[in-house]
């Protein structure tokens, strides 16, 4: 079984800089994604989302408000989404379950166990979720118009797209 893990922000909605979606009314899609979604799904088993949330750990949203704004998101993309991951803790804590780290991708596979991550694929538009693909064995695409992880990094970055909706295109 394979999966497309997706990152959240910056990839399928719009990356609030220096803030968190806290409600989901600050939830933006991108352009395109529900789109990219449909033509994903035939070439994978599952499409989850692996997110980062430290703006519960911060305080400034409960894991309620994380739930309702992932509800929009799956609204919002037809319910194509299979399941959503996230991290809480603050990025000072160390967790296991933040990206970079390999917790999320783990509890994954531990809830559809016939998945294997090195059939699956990371998209995502930062270095973490690069990283994060990596270790897991998968295959990277990094999503964004700016491209400084994949030249300072090329090892890290299998794919590079504008958008979501590019890399789609070319399955």
């Amino acid at each position: 079984m394979n999966a497309l893990f997706l990152d959240r922000d910056g990839v399928l909605n719009v990356l609030r800089r220096n803030d968190y979606v806290k409600c989901p009314d600050e939830l933006e899609l991108l352009p395109g994604v529900a789109e990219a979604l449909q033509l994903l799904r035939p070439h994978y088993d599952l499409l989850l989302v692996a997110t980062n949330q430290q703006g519960i750990g911060k305080g400034l949203m409960t894991e309620e408000d994380l739930a309702a704004v992932h509800r929009k998101l799956q609204e919002e993309t037809r319910g194509l989404i299979d399941r959503i991951y996230h991290c809480p803790e603050l990025e000072a804590a160390g967790s296991y379950y933040r990206k970079p780290n390999i917790g999320m991708a783990l509890r994954a596979r531990k809830d559809f166990p016939g998945l294997r991550l090195k059939s699956c694929t990371m998209v995502g538009d930062s270095m973490t979720d690069m990283l994060f693909g990596r270790r897991c064995g998968m295959r990277t695409v990094l999503i964004g118009y700016n491209s400084d992880v994949a030249t300072t990094r090329p090892r890290l970055v299998d794919l590079h797209y504008p958008t979501l909706l590019d890399f789609a295109k070319t399955h």
